[in-house]
Formats: C-alpha cells, structure tokens, sequence
C-alpha cells in the first residue's frame, strides 16, 4: 500500500464516534452497506433497565450482501471449459483434473457433470487475516464497469480485492465470498460425503455459523483443531499454535468416517474360545445398563442354571427401576446357541448371577466379519507447518516457492478421514496443489485410485503496487496498480517463486504435481495414475447468438453463417458437451477417422461427436454401424439441408435407439 501521500483531509468525526461507542459497547457496532455503524437498537437496550422494543428478534446470521451471495450463488454462467494439453500429464488416460479459473465458476460448471459425485471436499480459503485479497463476485456490474473500478486484467485474478481490517465490510465481504461457493459445493457432494475447511482464529465464529446456514447444523461433524507448531511465539498474550478444520457433511445419517485401526485397544481381548477360534479373542460386557432408558419389552427373566430367572440388575423379579437388557428375547436366544452369551455366578447379584455377552476381536454381535477400530480423535499433533518447508526444498531445491502451504501429511491424514480407495477428492482453493500430492502419496500407499480435481484461480505470484479506491458503495478498498504496458500489476517485491519463473500459482501447482509424482514413482514404484488433465475457464466457444438470437436482425445473422467461435478446436467442443450432458470430463475418449472426418468415440459407444463438414449420407451409414446412444454434430457441418434430414432419417432407421443433437 502507497504510504507516501499526504491525506489532506479534515477529519472524520463520525467514524471517530463510533469508535469511542465501540470502546463502551463493541456489541453494538456492526456492518451495513456503507460500512461500520451503530446498531441503535442495541445501544437504546444498553442504556435502559427495560425491554426496548424493537424490530423482531430471530435467530439468525445477517450481513450486508448476504442477499446477493445467494443470488450470486444461483445465477447461472455461459462460461466453459477448454482443455489445455501441453499443461497436461497423459491426457488421455488421467482421471485427475487441474483447472484455472474463478472457483466460483467452475463450481457452477461442475455442477451437472459432478453433481453428487464428490467423497470430499478440501478448502484452505483465504484466512481474511487483514491482508488477504478476496473475491469480489458483482454480476450486476458490466464487465467494463468491474474493469473500471478493479483496474485488473481477465486473466490475472480480476475477482481479487483487498480486505484490510479497517475495511468498513471486513467481514461482510469475506462472507459474501463464502457463502455462494459453499453452498455450490454442498450439491457436489456424494450423500455420505463431506467438507473440510482449514481456518484460524480470525473467521471460525462466521465460517461455523454459515456452514449452519447451508449445511445444516445437524450436519456439523466436528471442529480438528491442528497443532502446527510447537515453539512460542511473538504474541503478547498467549502464543497460538493451532489452527482448525471444520468438518461438515452431506447427511450426518449417511456419515461414515473412516476409522483408526492402529488405536484400536486389542488388549482387552484377554479371552478365548475354543470352539469359536476363527472369532479371535473377546472379552466380556453385562448384558444390563441402566443408562438407556427403560423399555419394558427389555426387563423380562433370564433362566439360569439352578433354574432360577434372573432379571437386569441381577433382580429376581421385573421392575422399572430404568434398568433393562440391551438384547431382546430373540437376540438372546440367539446369543445362547451360537455362543455370544454366557450366565455365570455373581455375588454382587440380587439373585446370584448375571448375565454377559462376548465382544470379540474379528466378529461383531452379529456374527458379521469385522476390523476393530477406533474413531479419530479431534486433535492432529505430530505434523508441523516446517513439514511444508521441507517439501518444497525437497522438490524444487529451495524454500519459499510456496506461500503458506499445508503440509502434506495433514492432507494425507484428512483424505484417510474422508475417503475411500476409489473417490474424488476436490479442492477450489487448491494453492500450492498440497491435496494432490496427498492423494498421489495416499495412493501409493495403500494402492487406493483416488481421484482429484484442483481449482485454481491464476493468482499472480509477486507482491504488486497497490492504492486506495472507493467502490460504489463509497467503501475505501485497494486495487493493484497496472503496468499498461504488459497488463500485469507493477512489481513492488518479487516473491521467490517469481523469482524462479513462476508468474501465477497454478504455474506452481502444476509443476508441484510433476515433481512429486516422479518422486513417489521413483520412491514407491507404485503402479498409480501419475497424470493430469488441464482446463481453463473460458467464454463459451459458442457465438452470443447462439445463445440471444432475439437481439440480431437476419443482416447481423448473416454474418454468423458458422455459431462456434472460430479459435475453438473440436476437442473444445466436445468438453462443452460433456458437460452440458453432465458426463465426467475423465471419460475415456478415442478419436477416430471415419471417411477422412475426425470423429470422437467417448466411454465404448455413449456419445459419438463429428464438428467436421461435409457430413452426408454415407458417414451416417458408418456412424451408425457403432449403434451409438448419442452422436453429436455440428449444425453448419453437413453438406447441405438436404443432408442434415437424410442423416437424422438414416440413422433413425440403421440406428433406432440413437439420439442425434447438433451445435
């Protein structure tokens, strides 16, 4: 920020009053559109002995935006996907994805594709520190009007906007950035899956109470609290060595998290049974509580050896005491002749015994096969943020390339949490690609197939001038300064990575992926997917009158004898139709040659797709020898109209169960 400005301005008397309320009553100031203000409300309450009334009071979060986060979250995007081979590792054959772009759209573009799809999501957002840039996502402002006011660059993060915390929105605005993408990302999720998100001191009050909103607090799983240091620090009060992950799911009812099978207590299995040795070693529990509630159907008499019945609590007759048998006759019965239970003498009994039941080691109480575990626990201690440092020394021969990175064991650590062997794994704040090389690393461990999509806005790696603006709102906020010249931000201070070569954090998160995978192959030999396919978020590839053909005349038609732009290729058509069908971009794709036409033949014979002209008659014949459920072409592409009906008749009638489209 440019400090070497006179202000040359009287001073603000306003704001100087409510900072003295805030010293009195900091409950009372809080955010509106233009900024910090007095809740008037509140302040009348603090200063009286009587219920004010007031506007009616519910139990809600509110801030200034919060509408239009929502409104943000459900406006639908034209915006696209283009692949980008040269980025790319084994294109043709990968299941994990890298994509550029704002997270906000490729949420919305993923959201047929990869609707309920995703085991587990990752995110490590922007803290809201003071000093973090945030997204600005206003889609009521023409794109001239954004450029206008943000005086940044399409391509080089023109959703990012400083939030210092004298920002009249501080937390407003980091709200606002929250919500829309949180709640696109719920729908992505598998029914049984969930979210994890890093966070510290600074926002975890407002990130728990808008996972609430959109997920449901019933749905809360738990707050990890990670320790990622253990040396003091500079702090004036008490040092804080930790930060937190919070974890939400889907459907708390359909949740099952993995579980810790090295903490598992073995040693009370002290017991064994020769008659049921592949049951392994058990231990004994009483089969009464008294701490689950009485049921009635529950307090009835068990015989015993001397004939006598027993009953919970080792009583001689029923009784709603609250105790009560946690197996019903049926079980019991069951346990009796299968070996589960056993009625022994016991002197501290009423009528002399009780009753127990066996837990073994490889067998639950249903005589299923099993293996014993325990759940995590929610403190992560043992992996330090210096583990990050050594991992980027490890891969690029030095520190600093990566800005506060996690470290790969935390990832690796919350993806056995979170996921099985084959899910996917996404995460839209992907930095330095830490997830990725987790999931690669877990992988070849335990020979899982994981899958991982990196969303990645290209966030420019240096530190660039900025300067104060005031937005329409009237709020002051920062901008980068532009070199007009090569539209990047002028440099203020290079960053290591820049240093490097590395202008933009995807540039370092796909050269992160690289080398990380040569390094498990080289240290694991592990026969596991090592690739990645690249995306970009791009305009659509199709003509604006593709889409508002209402607002030309047939002279500006005219022009446009061909709706597809004319720098797409047909492998970007093609992504653009996998994803407006919802079909995963990883499917497996040939291309082959039908009467010299390139034609794609994508997972055996679900979607056949042709751009190429002159389709006529003949290449119809052939399509339809492969039966394909779905073929796909492009509208200019056919020979001529007469063509374009003949293909669609032909292939109804050599073809009858596929379904032509056309672009």
């Amino acid at each position: 920020m440019s400090t070497d400005k006179l202000d040359l301005t009287t001073p603000d008397l306003v704001n100087q009053n409510i900072e003295k309320i805030a010293a009195l009553f900091p409950n009372c100031v809080t955010e509106t559109a233009e900024g910090k203000a007095i809740d008037f409300d509140l302040l009348k309450q603090e200063l009286n002995h009587e219920v004010v009334e007031g506007a009616k009071e519910r139990y809600r979060l509110e801030w200034p935006g919060k509408k239009e986060a929502i409104v943000t979250a459900n406006l639908p995007t034209t915006k696209t996907l283009r692949p980008v081979r040269e980025d790319s590792v084994n294109f043709d054959t990968t299941e994990n994805m890298y994509i550029e772009g704002d997270n906000l759209e490729v949420l919305k573009i993923l959201q047929e594709s990869y609707l309920g799809k995703i085991k587990m999501i990752y995110i490590d957002p922007p803290y809201n520190t003071g000093k973090d840039f945030v997204y600005k996502d206003n889609f009521t402002q023409d794109s001239a009007e954004f450029k206008e006011e943000t005086d940044q660059t399409d391509e080089y993060g023109n959703r990012l906007v400083a939030n210092p915390e004298t920002a009249g929105r501080y937390h407003s605005d980091w709200l606002s950035m929250m919500y829309p993408r949180l709640k696109l990302s719920r729908n992505l999720l598998t029914e049984d899956g969930a979210v994890f998100v890093s966070i510290d001191d600074n926002e975890i009050h407002n990130l728990r109470k808008v996972c609430d909103i959109i997920f449901g607090e019933i749905n809360f799983v738990c707050e990890l609290i990670w320790q990622k240091k253990t040396g003091s620090s500079d702090a004036k009060n008490i040092a804080t060595i930790t930060e937190y992950i919070l974890v939400y799911s889907k459907n708390i009812s359909k949740l099952n998290l993995n579980q810790d099978e090295a903490a598992h207590d073995n040693n009370r299995y002290k017991y064994k049974d020769e008659y049921y040795e592949e049951r392994g070693p058990f231990y004994y529990d009483n089969l009464d509580r008294g701490t689950l509630g009485y049921h009635e159907t529950l307090d009835y008499g068990v015989a015993t050896p001397s004939g006598a019945e027993v009953f919970p609590n080792g009583r001689t007759s029923k009784l709603n005491d609250g105790w009560r048998w946690k197996w019903g006759k049926n079980k019991l019965e069951w346990g009796l002749k299968n070996g589960f239970i056993e009625i022994q003498e016991s002197s501290s009994k009423e009528c002399g015994w009780g009753v127990y039941y066996k837990i073994y080691l490889n067998v639950d109480n249903e005589g299923n096969k099993i293996k014993r575990s325990s759940p995590y626990k929610n403190i992560i201690q043992g992996i330090l943020n210096t583990h990050a440092s050594n991992e980027s020394k490890s891969l690029f021969n030095k520190t600093g390339i990566f800005s506060n990175p996690k470290p790969v064991g935390l990832l690796k650590k919350l993806s056995i949490f979170g996921t099985n062997k084959d899910d996917i794994l996404l995460d839209f704040f992907s930095g330095s690609a830490t997830s990725a090389h987790a999931i690669m690393q877990l992988n070849a461990e335990d020979g899982g197939n994981r899958k991982y999509i990196m969303v990645q806005l290209p966030e420019i790696t240096y530190e660039g001038v900025t300067e104060k603006f005031t937005d329409k709102d009237g709020l002051v906020k920062e901008k980068y300064v532009m070199d007009k010249e090569t539209g990047f931000p002028i440099v203020k201070k290079d960053s290591e990575a820049r240093k490097t070569g590395y202008y933009t954090i995807p540039q370092i998160g796909k050269e992160r992926i690289r080398r990380a995978a040569a390094q498990i192959k080289e240290e694991t030999n592990a026969n596991i997917d090592y690739g990645f396919k690249v995306f970009k978020v791009e305009s659509s590839n199709m003509q604006d009158v593709y889409y508002k053909p209402q607002d030309y005349d047939q002279a500006q038609l005219d022009v446009f004898a061909d709706n597809i732009k004319e720098d797409r290729t047909s492998e970007d058509l093609l992504t653009q139709i996998l994803l407006d069908w919802g079909l995963p971009l990883t499917l497996k794709t040939e291309t082959l040659t039908i009467q010299g036409k390139e034609v794609f033949k994508v997972d055996s014979n679900y979607l056949m797709a042709c751009f190429a002209n002159g389709v006529d008659e003949a290449f119809a014949k052939e399509i339809a020898t492969y039966q394909p459920l779905r073929v796909v072409f492009k509208d200019s592409g056919f020979k001529d109209d007469t063509a374009k009906e003949n293909v669609k008749q032909l292939l109804k009638q050599l073809s009858p169960n596929t379904e032509m489209k056309v672009i």
